[in-house]
């Protein structure tokens, strides 16, 4: 195989790159941003993987990205198991002995003051939000130094500032951002790249759920949309090698509340 690009080339450096046939590996592909980034990049033409637990919700984005990928391969897998990572990592040697784009969106959420938050819920949170993408881009590192490729962890804006009563979750998102950047700086060498991404309130399934529980109105219109996110993703992942973006924060412009 040969190598892509790096900054040391002097021809074709400023060139925006193209993510057609690229491996690309998307995390709770099934839901909100996860899925949004999924299509996208399917419509960028990649070899699409897609990782979910859930059977059905992965054949409704399979048939949705076939048309547009290149390839779709699908991952009914359950990250918070560490046999389940291995069984992953040992499919993408076997079939493609690379990857190009690992996309981290996979994630649990709980909601509770700390003085009543259940320790299991953080526990549940810590294992999907920050051991199973930390194992799993452990793993696929190899892969990665092939090309090589970039990471990109869809964090939160609460890996950014820490609100009441999501004291449990924010912990996790803090953790993610400190792994995260201490992974850039070990991969950079590699020219391996690696984005956080930092939504706000979006639109999706699970925004839904909170307002619902909240005893708040939902009002999606007012709220960043999946789609909003997917595409500041693949723009990032499109730039020209000789640059890196590490960090993008975003929020509706509308405020519901």
């Amino acid at each position: 195989m040969s190598r892509r690009s790096g900054p040391s080339d002097t021809t074709g450096a400023s060139a925006v790159s193209t993510l057609t046939d690229h491996v690309a590996l998307v995390t709770g592909a099934t839901s909100g941003i996860g899925r949004a980034i999924a299509l996208e990049l399917a419509a960028c033409r990649t070899r699409l993987c897609i990782v979910g637990r859930d059977r059905d919700r992965l054949k409704e984005v399979e048939s949705q990205a076939a048309g547009r990928a290149a390839r779709v391969v699908v991952f009914q897998k359950d990250l918070t198991r560490d046999s389940e990572i291995e069984d992953v990592a040992c499919r993408l040697r076997e079939e493609f002995g690379q990857l190009d784009v690992l996309v981290h969106s996979a994630g649990e959420i709980a909601s509770a003051q700390l003085e009543s938050a259940a320790i299991e819920d953080f526990d549940r949170q810590y294992r999907a939000n920050v051991r199973a993408p930390y194992l799993l881009t452990q793993r696929l590192l190899p892969l990665l130094k092939v090309m090589p490729g970039q990471i990109v962890f869809v964090n939160s804006s609460a890996g950014l500032s820490a609100r009441p009563g999501v004291g449990q979750f924010s912990a996790t998102q803090h953790a993610v951002r400190a792994m995260t950047d201490a992974l850039r700086a070990e991969v950079n060498p590699y020219q391996i790249r690696v984005l956080s991404v930092f939504p706000g309130r979006t639109a999706t399934p699970r925004q839904a759920r909170l307002h619902e529980r909240d005893g708040r109105a939902y009002q999606p219109e007012l709220l960043m949309q999946s789609e909003d996110v997917s595409s500041i993703i693949a723009s990032a992942l499109r730039l020209p090698r000789t640059a890196e973006v590490t960090d993008i924060s975003m929020r509706p412009l509308l405020k519901s509340y």
